[in-house]
């Protein structure tokens, strides 16, 4: 639907409109009703356009699905091209969809250039159950998003403290695991243990370089913020890595129990595990060095805490999420494995024999290795819809402690006796690859 107005006298101007009908001035139970202020100076040479249409399920933007009823304002002024106006334009828009603790309205603009929604330039002011508006410094196509309800100031203020206190607790705990490592050397000759301590050393470099992205964004350094960008992305790809190497480790060591032979062993796992997150890395660094940089925290809020990362989201969610989904996809495989084989005929035949605390261990075990092998990271990766305010604390708790629990698992694994149907050693493996 278009509606034509050519002012004679410009001083500002209302246009209403329900689905069926668009006039100058109020509408009764209009469904958008814009306000276009006397900056546009819009005289009897112009033509003012307005049109409300709804995107074809056919268009596949970024974020379509999110839009409210699918709809989009257009606005213009025929033969004028405005920005940042002093006075801005008024928005009010119904919303069918309603608002709730999970989903609230967020005034958008569709960037027609780069095919996206943005909010740039607009602000999402009043909001009720049915209505939002929307007050921009330009004109252009409009529309209202649908997205995750924000935390409250006090959920973010207490998540913060969350996640670095958590993040510092385990950078601790790892640092501690790895000299254990290094002073011990009967720990230094166990294939099992190399791998954790490779992990750990992963996330010693995750922690070291995330709990300062914040600060240094806050610099001027644009240098030091590139450095930390490049650094942070390589040692959370590292980790991703690690984890499934873990996975594939208990993989031939638990579920393959034929004899199996892997020459040089450790050093393939250390080429793919510190090797691929760097070729990874150094691609997007030579496609586009500016790819790193202070980027906001929400991308759908370029006014949010800034850290330094990937400034392109869709190379972050390329090689961050689509490591982590093969690892991820993988490692679920590797864990319904050793559960299978954990809580089948070996558990029951423990409970035969009245072995209740060694299985009452072995469920320890499962929960242990769901940290190990990274499978509490899809709280976040593969959510149906947008995670509740308690999932969100849970994926910090769990998430930021990773590396204190994998070191209270190396510890009990020190302590734990073989037993002829866990072998931590791949030494004893005599199948070439």
């Amino acid at each position: 639907m278009t509606f034509l107005y050519k002012p004679t006298d410009y001083k500002g101007v209302k246009i209403s409109a329900t689905d069926n009908e668009v006039m100058t001035g109020n509408v009764p139970n209009s469904a958008v009703s814009v306000h276009l202020p006397s900056e546009l100076d819009a005289g009897p040479n112009n033509t003012i356009v307005f049109s409300m249409m709804q995107l074809p399920k056919k268009i596949a933007l970024e974020r379509s699905d999110e839009l409210s009823d699918r709809r989009i304002i257009g606005l213009s002024v025929r033969g004028k091209r405005f920005s940042g106006l002093q006075e801005p334009v008024s928005l009010t828009i119904n919303i069918t969809t309603g608002r709730n603790e999970v989903l609230t309205p967020l005034c958008v603009f569709l960037n027609i250039k780069e095919k996206r929604f943005s909010t740039d330039g607009c602000e999402t002011q009043r909001q009720s159950q049915s209505h939002v508006t929307c007050s921009c410094n330009h004109l252009t196509y409009f529309g209202v998003l649908m997205v995750s309800a924000d935390l409250s100031a006090k959920d973010q203020e207490v998540l913060s403290y969350i996640t670095y206190i958590g993040c510092g607790i385990s950078l601790t705990a790892l640092i501690i695991a790895v000299l254990l490592f290094i002073t011990d050397r009967k720990l230094r000759g166990d294939d099992s243990k190399k791998i954790h301590i490779s992990l750990a050393l992963s996330l010693i470099l995750l922690n070291i370089h995330f709990l300062p992205s914040q600060a240094v964004a806050a610099m001027s350094s644009t240098e030091l913020c590139l450095y930390v960008a490049v650094l942070l992305h390589y040692s959370l790809l590292a980790s991703f890595t690690w984890m499934a190497l873990e996975g594939l480790h208990l993989y031939l060591l638990l579920v393959k129990v034929f004899n199996i032979y892997v020459r040089r062993y450790l050093l393939k796992l250390s080429v793919v595990g510190w090797g691929l997150p760097a070729v990874i890395v150094s691609v997007v660094v030579i496609s586009n060095k500016n790819m790193y940089g202070r980027t906001p925290l929400d991308s759908s809020r370029p006014d949010s805490t800034a850290v330094c990362y990937i400034t392109n989201d869709k190379v972050k969610m390329g090689t961050t999420l689509g490591l982590f989904s093969m690892v991820f996809i993988f490692n679920v495989f590797v864990f319904g494995g050793i559960a299978k084989w954990l809580m089948g005929g070996n558990f029951s035949k423990q409970m035969a024999a009245s072995k209740k605390n060694k299985a009452k261990r072995e469920i320890f075990t499962l929960l242990a290795l769901m940290v190990l092998l990274g499978l509490t990271w899809g709280l976040i990766f593969f959510s149906f819809g947008h995670l509740t305010t308690p999932g969100i604390y849970l994926f910090c708790v769990l998430n930021s402690l990773q590396g204190f629990f994998i070191f209270i698992y190396f510890v009990l694994s020190i302590k734990k006796t073989k037993v002829a149907s866990f072998k931590p050693s791949s030494a004893t493996h005599s199948t070439r690859l």
